[in-house]
């Protein structure tokens, strides 16, 4: 069933969820970037700038590397898509010219439901790009487990500021949700 909402209230609406896809589509955007410099910063056989030689990455990190960037960049991809197309929806919708023939009739829950898939695929992205992050910090600084501080320490670091930040955005998005 299509629920319709009245067109003044509609258009105030959805020009909120058009600007919060605008958002998501453009912190994807500069993620996906990230994704090409993390695979652009390693090559295959690479010494870390530690100097014991125990301490260098082997090509199982690099390929761990490879498959997460590509599993980030895939969720960065998916989320922008289906943000771009339930933009495109909106903007159909809120059409300004009522003779138009391809109108669009956007159910709410299915925009809602949209959304929250939209930035689960954004969320997924950035752990992925957090793991793929990890090892690119263990190929140029040396390997956690050969006790590089710091290796150490850029991890540690970028785990705890990008979870706090997740966690903050999960628990703004939930907010916007059920309010």
């Amino acid at each position: 069933m299509t629920r319709r909402v009245s067109s003044s209230s509609s258009s105030s609406t959805t020009s909120v969820h058009v600007t919060a896809l605008d958002g998501l589509v453009n912190v994807n955007s500069l993620f996906t970037i990230a994704v090409f410099v993390g695979l652009s910063l390693t090559t295959p056989g690479q010494r870390s700038l530690e100097s014991r030689s125990a301490c260098d990455a082997g090509t199982d990190m690099a390929k761990k590397l490879l498959v997460f960037e590509v599993v980030s960049f895939s969720f960065f991809l998916w989320s922008s898509l289906v943000a771009q197309g339930l933009k495109l929806a909106l903007n159909l919708l809120n059409s300004k010219d009522t003779d138009e023939a391809f109108r669009a009739h956007i159910n709410l829950k299915a925009l809602r439901l949209g959304m929250l898939g939209s930035a689960i695929g954004s969320v997924m992205g950035c752990l992925f790009l957090v793991l793929s992050m990890v090892n690119v910090i263990q190929i140029r600084l040396g390997v956690l487990s050969c006790g590089s501080k710091a290796a150490v320490h850029a991890v540690t670091a970028m785990v705890v500021l990008v979870s706090s930040a997740l966690v903050l955005y999960i628990s703004t998005a939930i907010y916007a949700f059920t309010h």
